[in-house]
């Protein structure tokens, strides 16, 4: 039973009781039976309106809390006169105004940090309690070529992409260096925080791709030339005598010894030329090609050369043509390096097809394996594992490739084969 309800039973029960007395004792003597009537008409009259001061803040409280349940801090209270309800409604009105001002101030910065995540440069990746993503700002669906749907409500491990999957098991506050079987590098960080008192976490990822291959550019353009310079200044100085000299010479040993010195010198000058060819690659000219038409020409050209080894080279096309805007002599020049890598990684009887879909082409052989270590430095600048190998035809073929836009990668797979990827957005 509400206090209400037994405060009023109780007053109802005082006031019948002395009505009912008054009545006994004083319905013989009429002026003191009325005077007593009065009085007690007088004692509801003033008990109604206690229990109603008594009750006008509870009034005042119930409507303050519908108010902040409904989350409504626009509900102030104006002064009673009762100095006992206005001091509570000062507090209320005080204690309003300060959640107003406080939830304003976390509505702006709430506000505020939505447009900084939304607007980062950073690929960044929220998760919930359950370490799942909860959010991914619109860089994480850039950078991952993913959609909300593929992320959200996802734990990492969960996720079909190369990077995430090998950041499911990264330690938080430890930023780390990833890089994928193409040349793509990534800083990453796992970091916590703290919401509604429980730990959560969250995933920032800078590509780093662009930045490297830049410094890398500048860093060996800069040698290359120089070099080259030197190199093509004093050759070409000593070729000059050596071959107004050659002649001259009656002895034949030494003749062909400065025979032997003029070609070794045009062969260090081809070497060098090589290597700034690599500093010197012009912009691709493109114009809307064939690729299908473009593999059968390579393998034509290359087919000498595997039949020579007892390996079978063929191009598997699509029924439909796949045009795209390339340099086709750039380009002709990639798949050549691509597909005469694969023949000296294979042996008679094993096999290298150039696989077009269209989205993508697949150069793939069945011969030696790339282990871990070298395919962690294929696409560095210069890096060869063959013993006379300059490392020439990966870092033109890598300058290409990125040059056109494209995406690649070269690893062996699960199932023995090893692919080098070339893929393109048909967008």
């Amino acid at each position: 039973m509400k206090f209400r309800t037994r405060y009023l039973l109780y007053i109802l029960a005082v006031h019948a009781v002395l009505i009912g007395l008054t009545f006994q004792l004083l319905k013989e003597n009429e002026p003191y039976f009325i005077a007593s009537e009065v009085l007690i008409a007088l004692s509801v009259y003033w008990a109604v309106r206690l229990y109603r001061s008594f009750q006008q803040p509870s009034v005042f409280i119930a409507s303050g809390i519908e108010a902040i349940k409904d989350k409504d801090f626009t509900v102030k209270f104006v002064a009673t006169g009762n100095d006992e309800v206005d001091e509570l409604i000062r507090v209320y009105n005080l204690m309003i105004d300060q959640l107003r001002t406080e939830r304003t101030r976390q509505a702006e910065q709430q506000f505020f940090l939505d447009k900084l995540v939304e607007a980062a440069p950073i690929a960044l990746l929220i998760f919930d309690y359950d370490e799942r993503v909860s959010a991914a700002n619109p860089k994480a669906l850039q950078l991952l070529k993913l959609s909300e749907v593929d992320l959200v409500h996802k734990p990492l491990s969960a996720i079909q992409h190369p990077l995430l999957t090998q950041l499911s098991a990264l330690l938080p506050d430890q930023p780390h260096i990833v890089k994928l079987t193409g040349v793509e590098t990534y800083r990453v960080l796992r970091g916590k925080f703290i919401d509604k008192g429980f730990l959560r976490q969250f995933l920032f990822i800078e590509e780093l791709t662009a930045e490297i291959i830049e410094t890398e550019k500048k860093a060996y353009g800069k040698v290359i030339r120089m070099m080259a310079h030197e190199v093509n200044n004093s050759i070409g100085a000593v070729n000059s005598i050596l071959t107004i000299a050659e002649p001259e010479v009656n002895d034949p040993d030494v003749r062909q010894a400065v025979r032997v010195a003029i070609e070794r010198n045009d062969r260090l000058n081809g070497f060098m030329r090589r290597f700034a060819d690599v500093v010197r690659l012009p912009s691709p000219h493109v114009a809307l090609s064939d690729l299908g038409v473009l593999c059968q020409n390579v393998v034509q050209l290359m087919q000498p050369q595997a039949s020579g080894r007892g390996i079978s080279l063929t191009a598997i096309l699509p029924d439909t043509a796949v045009n795209l805007p390339i340099d086709v002599g750039q380009m002709e020049q990639v798949l050549v390096n691509i597909t005469k890598n694969a023949l000296e990684a294979c042996q008679s009887g094993q096999v290298v097809d150039l696989y077009l879909t269209a989205h993508a082409l697949f150069v793939r052989n069945n011969g030696q394996p790339i282990s871990d270590t070298v395919a962690a430095n294929l696409f560095n600048p210069f890096f060869s594992t063959k013993s006379t190998g300059q490392g020439i035809g990966l870092t033109l073929t890598r300058e290409i490739l990125l040059n056109h836009g494209f995406s690649f990668s070269l690893q062996t797979q699960a199932d023995g084969w090893t692919v080098f990827s070339i893929q393109w957005s048909t967008e």
